[in-house]
């Protein structure tokens, strides 16, 4: 739920902010929060990819065979996608 903060006008008074203003004022910065956002999103998934292989590799050293450790690099990468986290909010 979308919570509308309360302004003052010059007489003192109290008026809701309407959810046309609300998106009035967030238009503009829509461009560069999408541009953090993938920003962010992109290196996560670098980091997510780097910390599997790391992963994969230390299973294999402590002998895990092969398949079995692309098995679990796969569960332990597949926290990574962003299509679970949107899940989660639904």
């Amino acid at each position: 739920m979308l919570v509308l903060k309360m302004n003052e006008n010059v007489k003192g008074e109290r008026e809701e902010l309407c959810p046309i203003k609300f998106f009035g004022i967030m238009i503009p910065s829509l461009p560069s929060l999408m541009f953090r956002f993938t920003g962010s999103f992109l290196r996560f998934k670098i980091d997510a990819k780097k910390a599997g292989k790391v992963f994969k590799k230390e299973l294999i050293k402590q002998g895990i065979d092969k398949e079995t450790a692309d098995e679990l690099t796969e569960t332990y990468i597949e926290s990574s996608h962003i299509r679970k986290y949107i899940q989660l909010f639904k």
